[in-house]
């Protein structure tokens, strides 16, 4: 937003116009192909405003063509529009090769089958769009049965369907279809383009719908797709996409998505609009910013145990998994120690549950204090944690293990009472599940237990639990 706030005000600074007059350094192979192919072909989206469309003669409009103008007039080139119905015939030329040229598009796995791709052409966030009694998203993966509608064949619907598998997606052929099953609550929500919902929920007049939440990670990078066949012609592509201003980008964008400024000769009421056009975009900005911040904290409490402030278990899980991943991946050693408050429902008992809390507190800080950098903690479920010590063999966790009682037995905790823990150890084995490690963890805990509290009991991979 702050990029656009720039643009915004070095355009009514009165920046140049757009100009083809722009020479580009190109070598003997550039100019070799531009003297034998003198036009390209090129499919677009016919219906997708403000960004592109064909008009009722064939015309390619919005703010795509006239960034492809730009940069064909900076390469020497002509570009062919071969007609299609819809993106997805579009699509379906291009994986053909009858276009060389695919507009405005997000570069992904898909279609990296069959295209390669120029530099970013324009930038703009993907939001989700719900109705305005929809609570807001923070996390799509946080979301469980949600319906979602997306346009079929974009980079979204790919997306979505690839990262977010617990969403049922409701495919449709345009945004506006998707945003019409949300206005008329056929859907919970969309994620599409942030220029594309403001136009079309400005055009349809769908005032119920609001901006739910951003999805970061999801940006759109519009690119050039050009066939693998032509690489030459994306190199070229490229140095001419590197000579548009961030003026003549601004100046294109607002011809086709306006912000609403007479031209004339009354400069106090220029200015007037300049400050309240500026104003509007600092608030958006402190929008977009408050809802990221937002999104952080609320990710931040969906990983956390909110009682001690360690890795809840379900961040825990995450973790035990990726660390168990890499262990086999690389053939290194992973050991976990599973750790009990020993007599801790006494402690409950005479004390008081609020005490107790206090304790487990304490105890976390403990723990938080005494791990080396590549280990994880994590509550595991009322006085029980779990420690994950990758690079660590089952002899070097035991060793851990003692110390942090030792440390435990010293620790000044709130009760004024000396407190001691159990802990069990268990290494990984080339056989072991996840389960099967955590069994013989738990099970080396429930006989450190039963052998007097207090100490560290570690079971090897050939002495599983009964």
């Amino acid at each position: 937003m702050t990029r656009y706030l720039l643009l915004a005000l070095l355009a009514f600074a009165g920046g140049a116009a757009a100009t083809a007059d722009v020479a580009l350094d190109l070598n003997a192979a550039e100019r070799e192909w531009l003297a034998a192919n003198r036009s390209v072909s090129i499919c677009v989206d016919p219906d997708w405003l403000p960004f592109e469309m064909l008009n009722a003669r064939g015309e390619h409009e919005g703010i795509a063509a006239d960034l492809l103008r730009l940069v064909a007039q900076r390469s020497g080139l002509q570009l062919d529009i071969v007609p299609t119905s819809d993106w997805g015939q579009s699509v379906a030329f291009s994986q053909a090769g009858r276009c060389q040229l695919l507009s405005f598009l997000n570069q992904t796995p898909v279609r990296d089958a069959w295209l390669i791709f120029t530099q970013p052409l324009f930038t703009d966030a993907n939001v989700v769009i719900a109705r305005e009694d929809h609570p807001y998203v923070a996390d799509l993966s946080a979301l469980e049965n949600a319906t979602v509608a997306l346009p079929s064949g974009t980079f979204i619907e790919e997306s979505v369907r690839r990262d977010f598998p617990q969403l049922h997606v409701i495919s449709t052929e345009t945004d506006a279809q998707a945003l019409a099953l949300v206005n008329e609550r056929k859907a919970d929500l969309t994620v599409r383009s942030l220029t594309v919902a403001a136009y079309t929920i400005r055009r349809e007049g769908w005032f119920n719908l609001k901006i739910a939440g951003q999805v970061a990670s999801l940006d759109n990078q519009f690119r050039i797709g050009v066939l693998k066949s032509e690489p030459v012609l994306r190199d070229i592509l490229n140095k001419a996409i590197a000579t548009i201003t961030p003026v003549e980008l601004y100046q294109i964008a607002n011809r086709h998505a306006p912000i609403l400024v007479e031209s004339g000769t009354d400069y106090r009421l220029l200015m007037q609009v300049v400050v309240v056009f500026s104003a509007m975009l600092l608030t958006s900005l402190f929008w977009i910013r408050r809802l990221r911040r937002l999104n952080d904290q609320l990710r931040i409490k969906s990983q956390t145990d909110s009682l001690t402030g360690l890795a809840n278990r379900a961040a825990l899980d995450r973790r035990f998994a990726t660390a168990l991943e890499q262990a086999r991946r690389y053939r290194r050693p992973l050991s976990i120690v599973m750790l009990d408050i020993d007599h801790f429902k006494r402690i409950n008992d005479d004390f008081g549950h609020q005490m107790g809390d206090r304790v487990l507190r304490d105890f976390a800080a403990l723990l938080d204090d005494c791990l080396r950098g590549s280990d994880a903690v994590g509550r595991w479920g009322g006085e029980e944690f779990l420690i994950l010590c990758p690079e660590t063999s089952g002899p070097q966790a035991v060793q851990f293990a003692e110390r942090l009682c030792e440390q435990a037995r010293a620790f000044p905790f709130a009760t004024g009472v000396s407190q001691t823990l159990s802990a069990g150890v268990a290494e990984l084995s080339p056989s072991d599940t996840p389960d099967s490690l955590l069994r013989r963890a738990d099970a080396a805990l429930y006989r450190a237990k039963h052998e007097g509290r207090d100490r560290v009991c570690w079971l090897a991979a050939d002495a599983q639990p009964s």
